[in-house]
């Protein structure tokens, strides 16, 4: 029991702990700003080809299938 106590003290004392969980809060912020970027460039991409279908669509030469996400 006195080994627990005292392995308890040292994880409460120990500051890597709190270094981990800083770093894992900064690694999920990295994270979500790296989803949001390339769902947001994939809207604009998205918006972009169906925009060009439409103008080939439209064009006598041109031709284009857009098929919806």
């Amino acid at each position: 029991m006195k080994k627990l106590m005292t392995m308890t003290r040292q994880f409460r004392d120990d500051e890597n702990g709190a270094a981990m969980v800083e770093y894992t809060i900064l690694l999920g912020l990295i994270a979500g700003a790296t989803i949001a970027a390339v769902i947001t460039i994939g809207v604009y991409v998205t918006g972009a080809f169906t925009s060009l279908c439409t103008t080939l669509n439209g064009a006598i030469t041109g031709s284009c299938v857009a098929t919806p996400a």
